[in-house]
């Protein structure tokens, strides 16, 4: 009788033990779970705010895509305030096209960057993670110049100024015009990038462009129509 009684009481003292432990297991799922849905919350902010892409879904997004006194409206399409931007979506394909409105002038830059490159500098072009036009007419890419528009076609409020890119090469067109102005250096998987300062205002076009792409050039794929 001892025995049954002694095995009946050890029996009891482990009911608690399991309930607790399940317990603890709940607890723990319902803070993972939380945890994913604040950090799909934060995500889907800094889409809604920061991507300068639109109508289209990108594949991945850039944990930081913007700087931190960038204004991003128009539906992720005008850009304005201090700072830089990425676009959502890496240039994967071997020629791409976009273009760029100035509707205020400023200072502002234009190009491609890594998603190394620093957002809240500005001018871009200072080192190695991006290459771009700037409004004074200089290409720079590691704090170098690598090329610079004519004197006489440096792109005033209303124009429009395309880009070029196949993976060596960056090129720029003003109103549709070939500017003979080649730029290369930056590696690796690159944006499409923009900066603005100084009250500029610039528009991106990443399709239905205001100009014929030129031959061989189109608009940026997504992954998934490239393969």
């Amino acid at each position: 009788m001892l025995r049954i009684e002694k095995a009946v009481a050890e029996a009891g003292e482990k009911k608690p033990r399991a309930l607790k432990n399940d317990n603890c297991a709940f607890r723990e799922r319902t803070r993972v779970i939380s945890k994913r849905k604040r950090s799909v919350s934060r995500q889907d902010r800094t889409s809604a705010l920061c991507q300068l892409f639109t109508r289209e879904a990108a594949l991945q997004t850039p944990p930081s895509l913007a700087g931190t006194d960038v204004v991003i409206v128009k539906s992720g399409r005008r850009i304005c305030g201090t700072g830089g931007c990425l676009a959502n979506a890496p240039l994967h394909q071997n020629k791409s096209y976009f273009e760029f409105k100035i509707q205020s002038t400023g200072v502002w830059g234009i190009g491609v960057a890594t998603q190394k490159v620093n957002l809240n500098q500005v001018p871009m072009g200072r080192d190695t993670n991006s290459l771009v036009l700037r409004s004074d007419g200089s290409v720079y890419h590691n704090n170098e110049e690598k090329n610079r528009l004519p004197a006489n076609s440096l792109p005033q409020e209303g124009d429009i100024v395309g880009v070029t890119y196949d993976h060596v090469e960056l090129n720029l067109y003003l109103n549709g015009k070939n500017m003979h102005c080649p730029a290369s250096g930056i590696r690796g998987t690159v944006y499409p990038v923009v900066y603005v300062d100084d009250s500029a205002i610039l528009d991106c076009q990443f399709s239905d462009f205001y100009h014929t792409a030129p031959p061989g050039f189109e608009k940026i794929l997504f992954e998934q129509q490239i393969f």
